[in-house]
């Protein structure tokens, strides 16, 4: 543990939870693929798009709908939507379709992906310090992504998980933290968020008046291999450290 502020006392705690807690690269990749092995066995002609012609239509989406950066469970559906039903990235609608059959081929195709996406197990010690901090103070999620936290079990711990959405600016906009410090009833320098990303997480709390921890569970922790225009209050070696602050 490496600190570059000092610290006030932590009467809360709010986490990021992709890359924090777990490894989410391998998670997705492997969702990923799940979903395309779906879309060659139900859906012929969507399964020509190649990589490029996906990402195409996600960057229209996002150019049509600049809120949909901030909803990644959104953004996947309406992008599947112009791939089932072959629609070019040119003339692609952000609308839900009314064409029910449509709509349900698109909710097959999510729910395969969202299903693989949160079929994963945490690592006992994530268990083990989650449950010690729970019983000592309130903890919030906080995430950009969309994981499915009671299939994995990480609800139990949380008062509750916020996600970024069209409605909720996606991390290092303050609202969630925000949003958090309100729900926690606690003032935001008596906070300490945990999370692995310089920029959404460590620049992000530090805006809002948190205090920030710096945990990476994917990655070598190297300050200067990191975007960092800020340094957070601490660096944790390992996430246990986190009970210290109990």
């Amino acid at each position: 543990m490496q600190f570059f502020r000092s610290i006030n006392k932590v009467e809360a705690m709010t986490f990021d939870l992709d890359d924090t807690l777990y490894n989410n690269e391998p998670i997705i990749r492997r969702a990923e693929q799940a979903l395309q092995s779906y879309i060659a066995e139900h859906h012929h002609q969507a399964a020509t798009l190649t990589s490029r012609d996906w990402l195409q239509l996600k960057r229209a989406a996002i150019a049509k709908d600049p809120r949909l950066a901030s909803d990644m469970g959104q953004l996947r559906r309406v992008v599947l939507t112009a791939a089932l039903s072959g629609t070019p990235a040119n003339k692609l609608s952000t609308a839900p379709t009314q064409d029910a059959t449509l709509h349900a081929a698109v909710d097959a195709c999510f729910n395969h992906f969202y299903d693989a996406r949160s079929d994963f197990s945490l690592a006992e010690n994530v268990h083990d310090t989650l449950d010690k901090l729970s019983q000592r103070m309130p903890l919030v999620g906080i995430t950009n992504g969309n994981v499915n936290a009671q299939k994995v079990g990480l609800d139990r711990y949380f008062k509750t998980i916020l996600h970024a959405s069209v409605d909720r600016p996606m991390k290092p906009h303050i609202n969630m933290f925000n949003e958090a410090a309100s729900l926690l009833k606690v003032k935001p320098a008596h906070i300490l968020h945990v999370g692995d990303n310089i920029i959404k997480d460590v620049l992000g709390a530090i805006n809002a008046g948190y205090q920030s921890a710096w945990f990476a569970c994917n990655r070598p922790m190297q300050l200067p291999l990191e975007p960092a225009s800020v340094l957070p209050h601490v660096q944790l070696d390992t996430l246990e450290e986190l009970t210290q602050f109990i």
